[in-house]
């Protein structure tokens, strides 16, 4: 998949040999990679195979962040790849929702699960939850879902109710992440703009199983492919792996990227990527929680110190930003009405005429998204 995709994108990009001093040069870089430029996928299950995973606990902005990423998307097109399981949405890499194809979901689980369980140990302890419960647990949910019988968060903790298994103090959503974790169940279908559990087994085959050093070199290869430039700590903080497991995933794929020091940090790139140019001119609005931002452990390159906590607070609660010219420019909130989506940016710094114009555009292309008529408040 990479050398196809680097050759297709490089067929209309201006290029200039040059080397890497800025911090827009890093992120002019990152919005090929991250199919915010040049893309050439055509689906959404495409998209989010090439960023291995998306983070997702914002569901309808987790959309977006597939539907930036094509060209023509529409949040039904989204919707769609979710509702057949060509998607999944489940926890999985840290303790959150992300979307992962349904071509790797096995595997990261299967690499993730037992780390993302150890991170939240000592809350399981303090709620007095045992392997007993949880076992007793998951029998219950999975009868419940048995034969595609897919069911809402509320429907499924009222059943842990029915058999006497205490829910309180978010008991139950734990019981749910659980499964999650196992492999047990997943996403299902939209009921009544309801989110609703599924069986995995029944939505998604389980294909023959990898050995942790292989899933650790996909894993880092994903990364570094839909990333780039990234460094060690980056993938580490991406994918929840512990520092020893995340180089050795990073070591195993080295030899198939390139390397340079910036600002004394060593980052990976793609073997072309180094050749293009920096003059790239684009605005996007990109979701709350967007790759883009959050999926570095150092964020200086796409938003300087000074303006981070604009963008999103210490516990990791990311807003919408105006990402212009490859930089955070602003943030970004939306109304939906019936027929309007009314858009409501706050700007770093007062926007000359050509960016309002460039932002007009972006604005547009996330009511076509919706299907639906934009409206700027400022």
């Amino acid at each position: 998949m990479t050398d196809k995709y680097w050759n297709a994108i490089f067929t209309d990009i201006s290029f200039a040999n040059f080397k890497i001093v800025t911090p827009q040069d890093i992120t002019n870089i990152r919005l090929f990679s991250h199919q915010l430029m040049g893309g050439v996928f055509k689906t959404p299950k495409e998209i989010v195979a090439w960023m291995g995973a998306m983070q997702a606990q914002d569901y309808a902005m987790s959309k977006w962040a597939v539907g930036v990423r094509l060209l023509n998307s529409t949040d039904k097109m989204v919707q769609d790849s979710l509702n057949n399981g060509e998607i999944i949405r489940t926890h999985i890499l840290r303790p959150t929702w992300h979307l992962v194809s349904a071509d790797n979901i096995y595997w990261m689980l299967e690499l993730s699960g037992p780390r993302v369980k150890a991170f939240i140990k000592p809350r399981i302890k303090h709620l007095e939850l045992s392997d007993e419960l949880f076992l007793k647990g998951n029998n219950i949910i999975e009868q419940a879902l048995r034969d595609n019988n897919h069911l809402t968060r509320d429907e499924l903790i009222g059943g842990l109710n029915t058999q006497k298994i205490n829910t309180d103090d978010l008991r139950g959503l734990h019981f749910l992440m659980n499964a999650e974790l196992e492999g047990i169940i997943c996403n299902g279908i939209t009921k009544n703009k309801n989110q609703t559990y599924a069986l995995l087994a029944e939505r998604v085959t389980k294909p023959a199983s990898i050995n942790k050093d292989e899933a650790l070199a996909k894993l880092a290869k994903t990364y570094f492919q839909s990333h780039a430039p990234a460094t060690l700590a980056d993938f580490a903080w991406w994918s929840g792996l512990s520092m020893v497991d995340a180089k050795q995933g990073l070591e195993s794929i080295r030899s198939e990227f390139v390397e340079e020091k910036i600002r004394s940090q060593l980052y990976l790139m793609n073997n072309n990527s180094v050749s293009i140019s920096a003059n790239t001119k684009s605005t996007y609005l990109l979701p709350a929680f967007d790759e883009f931002l959050i999926s570095y452990k150092d964020r200086t390159a796409a938003i300087p110190l000074d303006k981070q906590s604009q963008a999103f607070t210490n516990n990791d609660i990311f807003k919408p930003v105006i990402v212009e010219n490859g930089r955070t420019s602003g943030t970004w909130k939306r109304t939906v009405k019936k027929e309007t989506v009314i858009i409501d940016t706050e700007h770093f710094k007062p926007p000359n005429e050509v960016s309002k114009k460039r932002l007009t555009k972006a604005a547009k292309l996330y009511g076509d998204f919706l299907g639906k008529k934009v409206e700027m408040l400022r």
